[in-house]
């Protein structure tokens, strides 16, 4: 705040000046440091609104020390072309984070289409796979002695324990209740294969009213299946709550555990491993035009407050 109290009145001072110097027929040249001028102000953290009330500050300035006064109505199409010019940096770095975010979400679109097809394949080839082998070793366990039947029994069983395990990472990787049912169902069946695991306590709570745009029940499944793990992993929690509401043009999900909590800026800025889960969150909900807002502190646990608008 102090270095933007210190930067604005020389830039203010600047660009009075190279407005004054356009009015006064410097043509191309000044039009090109006005641009400048607003790309400096964007990179000292100013905003559009700062920019035009310096523009309206010089503004007045320089129309009324103008050096020609014989068309009031040229001055003041001159100054709004200043103006025009000194705003595009603004647009031109709106546009391209409206691009970058445009890729992101063609991005998060193809990992999860990829995501899914690899699911698919543990979940339907692997078990295949290894109905072959069951039926394998049920045809040479008759062939062999008793003793070494149970010893292909222990394989079997072993086998089991792999399907077991493939169908669970099948299901985490993508969950079809997720594409068959909705989100809720997914969430619901979610807590509970976490709950067996871990022993957390889970309740899901709210609905969507309905079924949601796939790329946005995809970002809020990742984003609770990421936060319970964190809940779990990081902050030990015993008790954690995920509530869902729906509104006419937003969907909500606010997601609370009793862990032991975290101060947020510094997890955030030195990036550690729950940070980390913390940014990857906030990617998915940029790609879906959402918000997302973190209160936690030592031994308070945390909550996350997430909003995702909805097309009307």
């Amino acid at each position: 705040m102090n270095a933007l109290r210190k930067t604005r009145p020389k830039l203010a001072s600047l660009y009075a000046q190279s407005l004054r110097e356009y009015l006064d027929g410097a043509g191309e040249t000044a039009l090109r440091q006005a641009y400048e001028l607003g790309r400096e102000a964007m990179i000292q953290g100013l905003g559009v609104l700062d920019l035009v009330a310096i523009h309206e500050e010089a503004a007045g300035m320089a129309v009324r020390n103008a050096k020609t006064r014989e068309n009031p109505a040229k001055q003041i199409e001159a100054t709004y072309a200043f103006l025009m010019e000194s705003l595009s940096s603004f647009e031109i770095t709106h546009r391209g984070f409206r691009e970058a975010n445009d890729a992101l979400h063609r991005l998060n679109e193809t990992l999860e289409e990829e995501t899914k097809r690899i699911a698919h394949m543990v979940h339907d080839d692997a078990t295949q796979l290894l109905a072959v082998v069951h039926i394998a070793l049920a045809d040479l366990a008759d062939e062999l002695p008793a003793s070494m039947s149970a010893r292909v029994r222990e394989v079997r069983g072993h086998l089991d324990q792999i399907e077991a395990q493939l169908r669970r990472i099948s299901h985490e990787l993508r969950p079809t209740i997720l594409d068959d049912l909705g989100l809720m169902p997914a969430l619901e069946f979610l807590a509970e294969r976490i709950t067996k695991r871990t022993a957390l306590a889970i309740v899901i709570e709210g609905s969507t009213k309905g079924r949601l745009a796939s790329s946005i029940e995809i970002t809020l499944y990742r984003i609770v299946q990421e936060a319970l793990v964190n809940a779990t992993k990081h902050a030990h929690a015993s008790h954690a709550m995920v509530q869902v509401a729906r509104e006419p043009y937003s969907i909500h999900c606010a997601i609370r555990d009793n862990g032991t909590g975290f101060n947020v800026h510094e997890t955030q800025a030195r990036k550690s491993q729950c940070g980390l889960g913390l940014i990857v969150i906030g990617e998915r909900l940029k790609a879906v035009g959402g918000t997302l807002k973190i209160n936690s502190s030592a031994q308070r646990g945390t909550e996350l407050l997430i909003s995702i608008p909805l097309e009307s």
